[in-house]
Order: structure tokens, then C-alpha cells, then sequence
């Protein structure tokens, strides 16, 4: 019984993970874009003029990370730098017309599907849930990877959808 009960928890796991990889693939085909790159030129368009320690602390991403999205972002003419004309030390960040037409483009995110579904639950299944999850990344070994809240696999500041 027990190792059945492990058997179905490990196929449901597997679908959460093929559940990313199709939604990151969607993504892909939509708008050449990851989904951490994507986090990232809406939260620069949603802001219009943003710094990138703005974007990092939105977002919950090392400043290293949003460099590197940005660096990628901007070479695919989706996003410009301004240098700040109070500091001349800070950039700010502008979504371009190529950009905002790859926000139109793209399908919902897998996280903002999970996290509109997931506050609707009452307090306590949320909190069911997430020591669940705790426990089963302790399970796998996986509780000190440090990981960004969103759904998609492979680094997150890579150059291009895995």
C-alpha cells in the first residue's frame, strides 16, 4: 500500500513537472521567451520606468539574474536602458513596441493560473499545501536549492527557452 501511495504521488509530481515543460514550450513558440524572461518585461512594462533593483526586489530574482534577462530582453529589442539623469551610476527600464506585442502574445503563465487558483482557497488548504510541498522537497533532498517563485525549469537567466 505504502509504495502505491509513493507511486501516485510520484506520477503526480511528474505531471506538475510536464506541466512547466508544456507551458514553458507554449511560451516559446508564442513569444520566444522563458518564462523568467517573461516575469520580467511585464513587470518592466506593467512599471514603465523601472530600475533593474526594482525589477530584482519585485520579483524576488538576484540583481545578477536581471542583468542577465535584461541583456537578453534588450537584444531582442524588447526592452531599452535610459540612464538616469538624476544618477548617471542607474539605468531605468522601458518596455518597447516589440515587447509590449510579446506580453500580448504570450499565454498565461503556469504560475498565474496556480496562483489565482491557489489564493481562492481557503487559509487552511493553503497551508496544507504548502507543507506539503515543504516536505516533499525535503523528501527529494531539494529544501536548500534556492529557487524563484515561478514555474519553469532550467536556470533562469538562460539566453534562450530550454
Amino acid at each position: 500500500m505504502t509504495s502505491q501511495i509513493a507511486s501516485l504521488t510520484l506520477r503526480a509530481l511528474r505531471r506538475v513537472l510536464r506541466a512547466t515543460e508544456i507551458g514553458s514550450r507554449q511560451l516559446a513558440t508564442a513569444t520566444g521567451l522563458t518564462p523568467s524572461q517573461l516575469l520580467v518585461l511585464r513587470e518592466i512594462d506593467i512599471r514603465q520606468s523601472a530600475t533593474p533593483g526594482t525589477i530584482a526586489q519585485a520579483l524576488q530574482f538576484s540583481q545578477a539574474t536581471i542583468t542577465t534577462i535584461v541583456d537578453r530582453l534588450e537584444s531582442l529589442g524588447f526592452v531599452q536602458r535610459q540612464r538616469s539623469e538624476k544618477d548617471k551610476r542607474q539605468f531605468h527600464l522601458s518596455a518597447l513596441p516589440a515587447g509590449k506585442a510579446a506580453i500580448a502574445d504570450a499565454p498565461d503563465p503556469l504560475q498565474t493560473t496556480f496562483t489565482d487558483r491557489f489564493v481562492a482557497l481557503p487559509p487552511w488548504e493553503q497551508a496544507m499545501i504548502l507543507a506539503a510541498v515543504e516536505r516533499l522537497a525535503t523528501l527529494m533532498d531539494a529544501q536548500n536549492i534556492d529557487a524563484a517563485p515561478l514555474l519553469d525549469s532550467g536556470l533562469i537567466d538562460r539566453s534562450a527557452p530550454a
